[in-house]
């Protein structure tokens, strides 16, 4: 008879005693899977949302990580403002020029490209001004190139589309400034929609309000990055709440705009008096990042940091090391099930004794016996192995949905990491390596006293 068989009928009659081994198996197995699994979705949710078009984040000196997770994660708290003069050095000077125009300022500005335009040509310069809370969702000052330049997605190629209404608008004289857009995530916890008016309070969720309210005009589709729990407002309102404007130097030379007599928006901000919490920025060729990169950090005002390059670094310093502890742990849990093997079928080898007495004395070869023991350690590691595995992903599979509106990372079914397919073998050594032990007791069961007994 064949030996497999013989040790799949021994697994089948101590079958709760076998169940019990496999099932602790089984779950120390899950345990490994789905922290495998969490670290790469967590891995790849970071570098994906990390990249949405734009190849550098620039702000005030500081921490490059924190500037970071402010910015792109909107994260952590701001670590200063940078003056506008610094966001109008990515424009040419025809640019420059007409923002003096319309803002008022030192003429002057307006007379010379800035010192990275070149780099920034056929790219694009967005600023964002941060600092106030809609709840606990962070609201942030932008223009509406955020929505026309920016990509994302698994090739950061889809543009930001729409659930319902659309983007802001520079300029509308109908709410004088005041529009704003909603995430996803944000529409679906606060209740707001279009028409509805967004309060935003300073500086902290539960902080002053500023008592003016910004029209909802438009509700982002669900994007999976961290736009979702946002609210965009137009920077022009943002600048005109309270407390959002800089104090004028009594030595600023300023020239004020040209106003019309029948505009009846309150005048703008003068570039003085504004100011910017960071810039995004993506270069006309990627090939002058780290030059422009370079350029930035050696000015003395700003920095520049390259997101994707800061998350790997925070992924290797910090995220990393926690969750290889934590795999390190459920690998502990592996081990321990194994021994659970080795310990349940040792003990069966006391009521086993006689069946393997009956067995040599019908010819079988000691060799024979032990490799039947064997077998049933592989018959409860590949089972458990592999019920692991699936309840795993099926466990992983079932909240697919909640992961990729948290995440932006689809799961499927059997979506399976670098490293996981090594842990079925692992699992298989681990367990003949516990087997082996009550394979020697049986390879030593004496013949003529069991069956005497």
């Amino acid at each position: 008879m064949n030996l497999l068989f013989i040790a799949w009928r021994n697994f089948r009659y101590r079958a709760l005693s076998s169940f019990l081994t496999t099932l602790s198996l089984m779950l120390g197995v899950g345990l490994v899977v789905m922290v495998m699994a969490i670290y790469g979705i967590i891995s790849e949710a970071f570098v994906r949302n990390a990249s949405v078009g734009y190849n550098l984040v620039v702000g005030p000196r500081g921490s490059a990580l924190q500037l970071t997770l402010n910015s792109v994660y909107y994260l952590s708290q701001p670590i200063e403002n940078l003056p506008y003069t610094e966001y109008m050095e990515f424009f040419p000077q025809e640019e420059r020029a007409e923002m003096v125009r319309t803002y008022g300022g030192d003429p002057a500005l307006g007379q010379r490209d800035g010192h990275y335009a070149g780099y920034v040509a056929g790219g694009y310069a967005i600023p964002l001004a941060l600092g106030d809370y809609f709840g606990d969702f962070r609201v942030v000052g932008t223009t509406p190139e955020f929505f026309e330049k920016l990509r994302h997605g698994p090739d950061v190629d889809q543009p930001f589309s729409f659930r319902h209404g659309r983007a802001f608008e520079a300029y509308t004289p109908e709410n004088q400034y005041f529009e704003c857009v909603v995430g996803s995530r944000v529409a679906a916890q606060s209740g707001l929609h279009v028409g509805d008016t967004m309060n935003p309070t300073h500086g902290d969720p539960e902080g002053k309000g500023h008592g003016q309210g910004f029209q909802v005009v438009g509700e982002l589709a669900p994007t999976g990055t961290p736009n979702d729990r946002a609210v965009f407002v137009n920077l022009e309102g943002f600048y005109l709440l309270e407390g959002h404007a800089k104090p004028l130097e009594e030595d600023a030379v300023i020239e004020p705009p040209e106003r019309d007599p029948d505009d009846e928006r309150p005048p703008l901000l003068m570039i003085p008096e504004r100011e910017v919490t960071s810039i995004l920025v993506r270069n006309g060729n990627l090939m002058f990042a780290p030059g422009m990169q370079n350029r930035i950090n050696e000015s003395g005002q700003a920095q520049a940091a390259a997101p994707i390059g800061e998350i790997n670094k925070l992924m290797s310093a910090i995220v990393g090391p926690l969750l290889s502890a934590l795999l390190v742990i459920t690998l502990i849990t592996c081990i321990v099930a194994a021994f659970g093997v080795l310990v349940s079928i040792y003990n069966s080898m006391n009521d086993r004794r006689r069946d393997i007495a009956v067995m040599r004395a019908l010819g079988a070869r000691r060799s024979s016996v032990t490799w039947i023991i064997l077998f049933e350690s592989l018959i409860i590691a590949v089972v458990g192995g592999a019920a692991g595995w699936f309840l795993a992903h099926a466990a992983i599979f079932s909240a697919g949905s909640f992961i990729e509106q948290q995440t932006g990372v689809q799961v499927g079914l059997f979506t399976v990491t670098q490293y996981e397919w090594l842990i079925l073998p692992f699992v298989i050594l681990l367990s003949l390596v516990a087997g082996i032990v009550p394979a020697m007791a049986a390879y030593r069961t004496d013949v003529g006293s069991n069956l005497s007994a």
